[in-house]
């Protein structure tokens, strides 16, 4: 009972601080009178009203909270939170299903970019700034979260830096309090957005489309004010900002704060994660397009290039813009791009999927085995950035690979129980467990996700908060061991 009045007071401010963001639009809907003034103002009125209720209500709670709270806490973080942003969209378009609301909402703060909406160019702006508002937000919280959720579950944040990140971050360059490494990470996502808004508007966007791109951008959440993407603009200035940004987003975070505040490049030169990243992108791009150039699929070859690298970076990054139609190239290309969705960004970034350290630790395990089957009497620890990994990292990220994948299986064929075709099946879901956005066939990048029932709907939205949340957190609360005292 304690933990419930707990729960509930923490609930209540994140229902406030959500309640306190919709200000923004609903400012927003006023100043430009695009008719989503009521449904702002209601939306705003109701959520800041049950949020200090909640929170008031509760205000004697115990300040202490124990782990199997604090995983459920989570939880209905995303639960809470993502019911109560619907609002807008419930009261702005009354034929909305909550569902395809839900799914909005979910596929905003997860980052992954899918959309149930069309007409996105007549939409009120009010609502395209809420969506990309979340999408940002919901950026920002991903890093966070490693550093000043996961202490309170009895993880340090520093502590998951190191062991996942080896090499790239140290207590001596960055404070271990919680609260101070959050605010570097803000400091860092902020003045990179800014730039990335004042690149944008150089690039030829309006002030409006800069805003929105760049926060979709940086979260690495795809979302767009035009139906057709970034295809809108037809402008190689605004895809080669697009591309340097989400590049940037990709990379871990805390790696961007020293650089700043080192003033050097010398971070990056010595984190394994971003030399692995971009040469494994540049080396998938130079793959692609030739590809595309051997089947014809463009007259010349830097065409190609040039479509093949943004929309490759923007699919592996786990963003999800698109300029060209991908569903239509060889089928070997898209199939590509889904899979460098699963391995591509770090530790620390926006995206979704395994992450690159995970994936080396895996390659050099695997070496280190066969190394073994050579030479079963020699002792050699597998080593990262010249740091030994203990065994139990080792231990845990096989135990998450095995789980990523049975999860995508199991999603996958409750997908094709539904009725819904392999490639349909399939390519959601992997694009929605990683964050990624559009799939291939009916989800494919020139329509959406409103296509699907309300069923398939709901395992897609499933499968975006599972993927976002690293699966532990939610699969956790349904081993029995885990409750019992």
């Amino acid at each position: 009972m304690k933990s419930f009045f707990t729960i509930t007071h923490i609930l209540g401010v994140v229902v406030m601080g959500f309640g306190g963001l919709m200000t923004t639009c609903l400012g927003m809907a006023f100043f430009s009178d695009d008719g989503a003034t009521t449904a702002f103002y209601d939306a705003t009125r109701i959520v800041l009203i049950l949020g200090f209720l909640m929170f008031f209500l509760t205000k004697n709670a115990s300040k202490k909270i124990s782990q199997q709270a604090a995983f459920l806490l989570v939880t209905l973080c995303w639960g809470v939170a993502s019911t109560v942003c619907t609002l807008p969209f419930m009261l702005q378009f009354p034929d909305l299903k909550f569902v395809d609301a839900y799914f909005e909402v979910i596929s905003a703060l997860s980052t992954t970019g899918a959309t149930i909406f069309s007409g996105l160019d007549t939409m009120p702006m009010s609502i395209n700034l809420w969506r990309h508002e979340l999408t940002w937000f919901g950026g920002i919280g991903i890093i966070v979260f490693a550093v000043a959720v996961l202490p309170i579950l009895g993880v340090g944040g520093m502590q998951l830096f190191k062991s996942e990140s080896p090499g790239s971050v140290k207590e001596s360059d960055m404070s271990p309090r919680v609260a101070q490494v959050a605010k570097s990470l803000w400091l860092a996502y902020g003045i990179i957005t800014i730039t990335c808004i004042l690149s944008l508007k150089l690039a030829g966007m309006n002030w409006f489309d800069s805003v929105c791109h760049a926060f979709a951008a940086m979260s690495l959440g795809g979302f767009s004010t035009h139906d057709n993407s970034i295809s809108f603009f037809n402008s190689l200035p605004i895809e080669i900002v697009l591309t340097v940004f989400q590049l940037i987003a990709a990379l871990n975070f805390a790696t961007h704060f020293l650089a700043m505040k080192k003033g050097s490049f010398s971070p990056y030169v010595k984190d394994i994660e971003v030399r692995a990243v971009l040469s494994l992108l540049i080396v998938s791009c130079l793959l692609a397009a030739s590809v595309l150039w051997h089947n014809n699929t463009y007259s010349d070859f830097w065409v190609c290039l040039r479509h093949a690298t943004f929309n490759l970076v923007t699919v592996a990054t786990t963003s999800g813009f698109m300029t060209q139609d991908f569903n239509q190239w060889p089928i070997f290309v898209p199939m590509f791009m889904l899979f460098l969705s699963s391995i591509t960004v770090s530790t620390g970034s926006t995206g979704g999927g395994i992450r690159m350290i995970r994936t080396i630790i895996l390659m050099k395990q695997a070496r280190l085995e066969m190394f073994k089957f050579i030479h079963p009497y020699a002792q050699k620890p597998l080593k990262i950035g010249g740091n030994v990994v203990d065994n139990s990292i080792v231990t845990s990220v096989t135990g998450f690979i095995f789980l990523y994948f049975m999860c995508i299986v199991g999603l996958v064929f409750a997908l094709l129980l539904s009725g819904l075709d392999f490639l349909t099946a399939f390519s959601a879901i992997i694009a929605c467990f990683n964050n990624a956005g559009p799939g291939l066939n009916l989800v494919g990048p020139a329509s959406n996700y409103s296509i699907l029932s309300d069923f398939q709907t709901a395992i897609c939205t499933f499968a975006m908060l599972l993927g976002r949340v690293q699966i532990f957190s939610i699969v956790i609360l349904f081993v029995p061991e885990f409750w019992r005292k």
